[in-house]
């Protein structure tokens, strides 16, 4: 990859096929991590600028299908920072980041970097795979980089990212929140599909006052729309889980069963995702991935749902210790 900087905190994404996707600056290889091997290497992503800290754009894979045995794995890079902005902060002066986002199939032959612009420029920002699987962009700066007071004009609405969209529709751009959220902020999916968003800090010290951007110690809760109360009667409640012989959890290729409650009948169209969680620091969120399972046998209350992971390339199995 091109040692010309901009390549910490680099994207890193385990594929289907068990070989990692690796992303620095605006390089990316696939690399067999037991062999010590470089697989393949990708076209570099097109457009100026630099993608990691501190230029600090983000990634996520989209959401994996059962319909292809989730072997298409689609990777998705937005945002970062504008050629010399690290410099050029040093002067005070804030270079535009960038708003480009580009989407590129990492598995089969056939590499190519689609690209398409965010309503506007972003860096510092984090995406989150919603249960939706929309994505979701949110806490940043429209100028500057990473760093120790680097940057300026916070990025103060969230975009919501619909991938199955037509390009030039997928954007949406959301209620702005009040709260600048730039270095050293972060924002994670909960468990009940709201957004919790917390932190920001350019300084080396808590500096709270006298400063345009002041040490954040505030926490919000972003709610989706799909938290509505319109959707209320279409939330599941009192769900359970069977384990069809395995009373830790869920293993790789088997069934299991779960019982809930509706307020009302569904409708024919029922899916089931899983996802992981991510951890979550300097606009990485690291093992993030949400999963379309295959289901069967639906019937009010009720679904009996087939996984179709059979490996942790897929999907990381969690072992829960019995104490």
């Amino acid at each position: 990859m091109d040692g010309g900087g901009n390549n910490l905190y680099h994207f890193l994404h385990l594929s289907s096929d068990g070989n990692l996707f690796i992303f620095a600056n605006r390089d990316s290889i696939l690399f067999n991590y037991q062999q010590n091997r470089v697989v393949k290497t990708f076209p570099r992503i097109p457009g100026g600028g630099s993608r990691n800290y501190p230029s600090s754009g983000s990634s996520v894979i989209l959401p994996l299908d059962h319909q292809d045995r989730f072997q298409k794995v689609e990777v998705m890079v937005c945002g970062g920072a504008a050629s010399g902005a690290y410099e050029a902060a040093a002067r005070g002066r804030f270079l535009p980041a960038l708003s480009s986002c580009g989407r590129m199939v990492i598995t089969g032959n056939n590499h190519i970097w689609k690209m398409e612009n965010m309503p506007r420029p972003r860096t510092m920002h984090d995406m989150l795979i919603l249960p939706t699987g929309h994505i979701l962009i949110i806490n940043g700066a429209r100028r500057g980089c990473a760093g120790w007071q680097n940057a300026a004009t916070p990025s103060l609405r969230p975009y919501l990212y619909n991938p199955k969209k037509s390009r030039g529709q997928r954007f949406t751009v959301l209620k702005a929140t009040r709260i600048a959220r730039m270095y050293h902020s972060s924002a994670l999916l909960l468990p009940d599909g709201r957004v919790l968003v917390s932190g920001g800090n350019p300084y080396n010290t808590y500096t709270f006052s006298n400063v345009a951007y002041p040490t954040e110690l505030r926490l919000q809760a972003f709610v989706p729309d799909y938290m509505d109360r319109q959707f209320n009667d279409l939330r599941p409640g009192n769900v359970t889980v069977e384990y069809e012989g395995h009373s830790s959890g869920v293993a790789y290729g088997t069934a299991f069963t779960i019982h809930f409650w509706l307020g009302r009948r569904p409708s024919k169209d029922m899916e089931y995702s899983v996802y992981a969680p991510p951890f979550t620091t300097h606009s990485i969120s690291m093992n993030q991935r949400l999963l379309k399972l295959r289901c069967g046998n639906c019937v009010f209350g009720k679904i009996f749902t087939c996984i179709f992971i059979r490996s942790m390339n897929v999907f990381i199995q969690i072992t829960r210790e019995e104490n």
